[in-house]
């Protein structure tokens, strides 16, 4: 069974941001909008496919579904490819700071056990405890990247890429309907009541 999407929109540009001189096919997506497809679709399970249907208010004279569609798919194959070139530098900066973490904490414990394995006094014990903690919050950086960072990301990847090749429906909105999810205000809102984008 598909996850679906729905949006509700006065009218066909509200979709995309208006600050993006491109072409409709190529034009970022609203903020608002683009934050309220990936939340929703971050609520199914990342096995289950995804749709987008979008009611108009004002649909256009010529059907807009395949543009529309294509501008979508556009958009979340690039959001797509910078998730992936961002998770790519994320597994570079844990292997760096890996390596620099273990030899860090290799070096402050040869001291702790060579060179001060024998000596006594309030001091040495200051010293030999300060290099231990000194060592391990070396390894702090790439064992948050490898227990915590990865994961949201890589999520985040999957669900761009099933938005990247989900089917796009642009339907008229019914008069009779009303407003099913909030007001239309000249912002993307949703069309059940499962969530609202911003004002």
């Amino acid at each position: 069974m598909k996850g679906k999407i729905e949006l509700e929109l006065h009218e066909a540009n509200q979709l995309f941001n208006s600050m993006d001189p491109s072409p409709f096919v190529d034009k970022d997506l609203d903020g608002d909008a683009e934050e309220f497809i990936i939340n929703w679709a971050q609520e199914y399970s990342h096995r289950q496919p995804l749709s987008l249907t979008i009611h108009l208010e004002h649909m256009p004279t010529e059907d807009p579904t395949a543009w529309m569609a294509e501008a979508v798919h556009n958009f979340f194959c690039y959001r797509a490819k910078l998730n992936q070139l961002a998770f790519r530098r994320l597994m570079d900066d844990g292997r760096t700071s890996l390596m620099v973490g273990l030899a860090t904490l290799a070096g402050c414990l040869a001291v702790r056990n060579l060179v001060l394995g024998h000596t006594v006094g309030a001091w040495a014990g200051l010293v030999r405890e300060g290099l231990t903690i000194v060592g391990w919050v070396a390894m702090w950086r790439p064992v948050q990247i490898y227990l915590h960072e990865w994961w949201p990301l890589r999520r985040k990847g999957r669900t761009l890429s099933k938005l990247s090749t989900m089917p796009v429906e642009v339907v008229q909105k019914q008069p009779h309907d009303g407003p099913v999810g909030a007001a239309l205000m000249g912002r993307p809102v949703p069309a059940s009541g499962r969530g609202e984008t911003s004002q």
